[in-house]
């Protein structure tokens, strides 16, 4: 679809948007410091334990522990990344806009994920 066909991107209220996303960063951020503070403990509780994990029945457990809050520090920051460029996009006035086909972003979608950069079809696509 050509630049002169596509829909106009709904208007943006950027000060809302940009504080509500700076909002969403702030928690994403300090989730990252507490995950990160979580890793140190397991490491640290774990130092402390037997060295015979083959015989140890908490060795599975803290290995599972470690490796969910592993999984979920990364998450936050993908999360934290995506916010960041949500921001960016914020900024250079692109935000609402699919970076997929270039549509507008539903602002349903963008009231549920805010830092989404694909409209809903573009996302089932590329299974996000």
């Amino acid at each position: 679809m050509s630049d002169s066909h596509r829909k106009a991107a709904p208007a943006v209220d950027t000060s809302a948007v940009r504080e509500r996303l700076a909002e969403a960063r702030e928690a994403a951020a300090a989730q990252i410091a507490a995950l990160g503070r979580d890793i140190d403990a397991i490491v640290a509780a774990n130092a402390l334990a037997a060295v015979d994990d083959e015989h140890d029945p908490e060795g599975s457990s803290t290995a599972f522990e470690r490796a969910h809050t592993a999984a979920l520090l990364d998450q936050a920051r993908q999360r934290l990344a995506a916010l960041d460029d949500a921001l960016e996009r914020l900024g250079d006035g692109a935000y609402g806009r699919c970076e997929g086909c270039g549509e507008p972003i539903p602002p349903e979608r963008l009231a549920i994920l805010p830092a989404a950069a694909f409209c809903t079809r573009c996302a089932e696509v590329r299974g996000r």
